[in-house]
Formats: structure tokens, C-alpha cells, sequence
């Protein structure tokens, strides 16, 4: 299996160079959703903490576990969360770092490194397992999204949760060994850049050819113009807001398709 020390590796240098990130502003709720709310729930032995956010009413709804970039759980990926409980999802956020969030590369670099790729999962997959024991969530209805580093783990979690329904990778390291592809039981999306050098065209499409070869195609699509993190408006000199807003709507389907 491949892990994330590639990860490591590639985006110590390109993520630095292309964003730049806010960690202290505020996330806001519309009267739609309910939220932010802080929880916590069990990882064996460890306490992980999460931000919860879902729509107004009793539900059930399906739900979404969101996974943050290199960053750690800072405004931008709140709002994510946000945005899809304003579309009918619970949302929970979980915290990687510990609640620690970078302020600037170099820290994300740090934070990134000391955070092993097996505790990372089993983190995620404690957050699915918190969702199922929520009334007011579809146990048999959730799925995972992520960005960057986030992007990584949601691989990783699609293949390490054979539960989730449905599972987004935003420019995320992608695994190619078939054996571990078997396990995946979730639809794949996948949005990418052309110009990202660390998650290449040819990674890209060595993974759609393994998904295929499998009997398990993954809609994933590039986008010609762009490169990593070209969803993040914090990223300036690569932000692209109409493939941002594309993207998005790729997602909004993909999951109304699949959760819903």
C-alpha cells in the first residue's frame, strides 16, 4: 500500500509555495444548519475532538465525515463543512493534529510529518463509527470528503472503511495496488489539476485505469488550468474560482446520487 510519506515528501515544498492560510477567523452558521458544536468520541484509548454541524430538523440525514488539509482544522475546512450541511448532510469535521492548527509551512510541514498514517485512519474511522450512534444520522448513508492531505486520507479511509457509501478525493495521493482497490465498496469521485506536480496527470490516470481494471470506476476529472489546492480562495496565486465552483457541483451530485 502506498502511505502518505510520499505525501510528505512532495508537498513539504509545493503546498508552501502555493497557499497561504488564515487560522484565526470565525466560522459563521446560516439559520439552516445547526452548528459549529465541538465533540469528542473514542480511538481506543484516545479522545478525538471534531467539529459537528447538521441541518435543522429531526432527520435522519446521511452524513459526511470531512477531512482537512495539511493546514489542520482551521476556518476554511469549517466552512466546507458548513456548506455541505447547508445542502441536508451532517458534517463532522474531525481534528488530525490534536487541536493544533498551522499558521504557516513550516508548521504544516511538522504537524503533517509527526502524523502517522495508521492513527490518522483510525482516527477517521472512529468518526464514522461516532456518526452511526447519532440518532439523527443514516447510519447506512455516509460518506467522506477531503483536500490536499485530506485528499490522502480519504483514499485511505475508502479503503480502510468498507461502510461509507461515498467518498471524495480533492487532489489527495491516490493508491494504485489492486488489492488494496478491492476493499473500496464506496463511489469514487475525484477533482484534480493538470498542473499539480505532486498528484500528476499520470497518477491520475494510473489510478482511473486501476479502478476500471478492477470492475470499479472512479469518476474523477482534471481540470486543464489548475494546479494543487486550486480550491482554496487562501491559495492566491492558485485559486480558480469556476473550477472551484464546478468541482463543488460534481460533489453536490456525486453525494445526492449516493447518500441521499
Amino acid at each position: 500500500m502506498k502511505t502518505i510519506s510520499r505525501y510528505f515528501l512532495l508537498f513539504s515544498v509545493l503546498v508552501s509555495l502555493a497557499c497561504v492560510v488564515s487560522a484565526t477567523a470565525q466560522s459563521k452558521s446560516t439559520g439552516n444548519v445547526i452548528g459549529p458544536e465541538n465533540v469528542s468520541f473514542s480511538s481506543g484509548t484516545e479522545t478525538v475532538h471534531g467539529v459537528l454541524y447538521r441541518p435543522q430538523g429531526a432527520g435522519p440525514f446521511s452524513a459526511i465525515v470531512v477531512i482537512h488539509e495539511w493546514w489542520g482544522l482551521n476556518d476554511w475546512v469549517k466552512q466546507q463543512a458548513q456548506m455541505f450541511a447547508e445542502h441536508g448532510y451532517v458534517t463532522l469535521a474531525v481534528d488530525l493534529y490534536r487541536g493544533q492548527v498551522a499558521t504557516d509551512p513550516e508548521m504544516a510541514h511538522e504537524l503533517m510529518r509527526a502524523l502517522p498514517q495508521d492513527r490518522g485512519v483510525a482516527y477517521l474511522r472512529s468518526g464514522v463509527a461516532y456518526l452511526k450512534t447519532l440518532k439523527y444520522v443514516k447510519a447506512n448513508r455516509i460518506g467522506a470528503v477531503g483536500w490536499c492531505m485530506g485528499g490522502s486520507f480519504a483514499m485511505q479511509l475508502a479503503v480502510a472503511e468498507p461502510s461509507l457509501r461515498a467518498v471524495a478525493i480533492n487532489y489527495g495521493a491516490l493508491e494504485t495496488d489492486p488489492a488494496q482497490l478491492k476493499k473500496i465498496h464506496a463511489a469514487i469521485l475525484g477533482n484534480f489539476g493538470a498542473h499539480d506536480r505532486g498528484i500528476t496527470p499520470k497518477d491520475v490516470a494510473d489510478f482511473a485505469a486501476a479502478m476500471k481494471a478492477i470492475g470499479h470506476p472512479a469518476d474523477v476529472k482534471e481540470y486543464p488550468d489548475a494546479g494543487h489546492a486550486f480550491q482554496n480562495p487562501n491559495n492566491k496565486a492558485g485559486y480558480r474560482p469556476q473550477d472551484t465552483a464546478d468541482a463543488d457541483s460534481r460533489m453536490f451530485a456525486f453525494f445526492a446520487r449516493y447518500l441521499k
